[in-house]
């Protein structure tokens, strides 16, 4: 009875429902087709930057896993210091327009920050290289003072301002606007009972924030920070004007030299590179490609866990 049943639906659908559901499997396929034709792509190229010789990378490196280790802990370092200084304010900024400013000033809000997110790359690494860069300048200065004790905050200071932590407030800033948007719609989306149970049990709003609004957008916070994260992972332009490029580790962050990102490394020197050079840049970007996708992961992984965690109670 119901295979017949089903039998009867499938033939009875419109000729509509059939070309949008075409449609979207073709779409959703065309999305992983690309993705294996980069990563087909990046390990194909890839393979001649892992048996090249010595003398073709520059520096002190003699084999292109010391090559590309500084560069990844740079790219992620630097990221990472982006997104501790991005979530917090945009999760701020989130709540301020979702709950707490009036309906006119919220909407004015929410179309700045939208605007903000469209504003281009290089605009940010100007913006850091002329404005940021010489006002912070002085205030590194203290910062070495005050906690030159604590080894990242170790000297000597640069003299440009133009450090790993100048690069990481313009990465803050480019991320906080795809935070915040997600976050606010999140918390939006929040159960109008729940919140209303909450004050009516006595709680304040900020207590009803921290009850109700808080632990259900917790999926959505990371799914937004790890878009954010995404984004600081794979910037290039501002990194390149802003950032003084080191090929070292190095932890210090008012320092002048910095450990290099890999999207502001294969910028700076493919134009000029050519033969196993082309491949050695190319399996850098294999590499942050492999760096994201993992970051991803980790995200998926915890969302669906927190969704099992909650389900379960």
């Amino acid at each position: 009875m119901t295979t017949v049943a089903a039998t009867t639906i499938k033939a009875r659908q419109r000729p509509g429902d059939r070309i949008f559901s075409s449609a979207t499997l073709i779409a959703g396929s065309l999305i992983l087709a690309v993705l294996a034709a980069v990563a087909i792509f990046l390990l194909v190229e890839s393979l001649p930057a892992f048996v090249a010789d010595p003398a073709e990378f520059s520096g002190d490196t003699t084999n292109f896993w010391s090559y590309v280790g500084p560069l990844i802990f740079g790219t992620i370092y630097a990221a990472i210091l982006a997104l501790i200084m991005a979530v917090p304010v945009a999760i701020g900024i989130a709540l301020f327009i979702s709950h707490f400013a009036p309906r006119r000033l919220a909407q004015g809000l929410g179309y700045l920050i939208d605007l903000l997110a469209a504003v281009p790359s290089v605009v940010f690494g100007l913006w850091g290289i002329g404005v940021l860069a010489p006002l912070v300048q002085p205030f590194y200065t203290n910062l070495v003072d005050w906690f030159g004790w604590f080894a990242p905050f170790a000297g000597p200071v640069s003299g440009t301002g133009r450090t790993i932590f100048t690069v990481a407030i313009v990465l803050a800033v480019m991320i906080l606007p795809i935070i915040t948007a997600i976050c606010r719609e999140i918390f939006l989306q929040t159960p109008l009972l729940h919140e209303e149970a909450a004050l009516a049990l006595g709680a304040t709003r900020w207590e009803m924030i921290r009850m109700a609004v808080l632990p259900f957008g917790l999926p959505g916070i990371i799914s937004a920070s790890m878009l954010g994260l995404g984004r600081a992972l794979g910037e290039t332009m501002a990194v390149a004007m802003v950032l003084s490029p080191s090929r070292e580790v190095i932890f210090q962050l008012l320092t002048s030299q910095n450990s290099n990102t890999i999207a502001s490394n294969i910028a700076l020197n493919f134009p000029e590179a050519n033969g196993v050079g082309v491949n050695i840049l190319l399996a850098t970007g294999l590499m942050l490609f492999v760096v994201t996708l993992i970051v991803n992961m980790l995200a998926r992984a915890i969302i669906n866990s927190r969704k099992a965690f909650s389900g379960a109670n």
